[in-house]
């Protein structure tokens, strides 16, 4: 069912081309946002003609963030949402094996990248005094994952940020939150060990991944003007993993 609130809104959805993030651009336009579409690797989306706009974006660019953010704005005329969802796994090994270049880059992706962004849309939201800010954090930020010590770390960085980034919005009709889903079915499965796979199940109450349809749902509603009441929260996609 549209949401017809949301029709006529203009939205960013980094990492758009794959996963969660054309699920979410999927479901934003279901109710008729117009979607900018932005990715380090666009091909995917980049002749549907159901975006907005689609641009090639590496999150981790200040420069190419601020440029597209601007070119945002001249496709759209303002940004209403902004859904943080580019990110990448890194290795899978113990923090001894951990190398600083893998460190560096998933935190520059995971947090930085929600960082920028954040930063870049966050003048035009106050101009017009309303806007949402939906960041897909996880689990692993809330609990923590063994061999995952970089992910761990820029998920719950993400999560204090958001929290203080309320905190801040607040008085300009902004809200901030966090999605934090478990495990889903995406492209990062193929990153990841059976055994790995095997062991985030069996802490799922509901003994399967997550549905990335699912985590779409749960960010259109964080996104709509219906969410007018709630900032600085993380809002759980777990199946009863989640205990807080």
């Amino acid at each position: 069912m549209q949401n017809r609130e949301m029709n006529g809104q203009a939205a960013i959805v980094t990492g758009a081309a794959r996963g969660f993030g054309l699920a979410i651009s999927n479901r934003l336009m279901d109710h008729g946002v117009r979607v900018i579409g932005w990715d380090q690797l666009p091909s995917p989306i980049s002749e549907d003609d159901r975006f907005l706009k689609v641009e090639a974006v590496d999150v981790t660019d200040a420069d190419a963030v601020t440029a597209a953010c601007t070119s945002a704005v001249a496709s759209a005329g303002r940004i209403d949402i902004l859904v943080n969802n580019a990110g990448i796994n890194g290795p899978q090994v113990a923090v001894e094996d951990y190398s600083l270049e893998d460190w560096q880059r998933v935190l520059a992706v995971d947090l930085t990248g929600v960082f920028l962004c954040t930063r870049a849309v966050v003048p035009y939201m106050k101009q017009t005094g309303y806007g949402r800010i939906v960041t897909i954090a996880s689990q692993a930020g809330k609990e923590g994952i063994a061999q995952v010590s970089a992910y761990n770390a820029a998920k719950a960085g993400v999560i204090g940020f958001i929290k203080g980034l309320a905190s801040e919005l607040a008085p300009f009709g902004i809200t901030a939150n966090c999605v934090t889903p478990t495990l889903a079915e995406t492209d990062l499965l193929k990153e990841m060990s059976d055994e790995y796979i095997a062991a985030i199940k069996a802490k799922t109450v509901m003994g399967r991944l997550c549905r990335i349809t699912e985590v779409a749902d749960m960010v259109a509603w964080v996104a709509s003007p219906a969410c007018s009441y709630s900032t600085g929260a993380c809002f759980d996609v777990s199946g009863g993993r989640a205990q807080y």
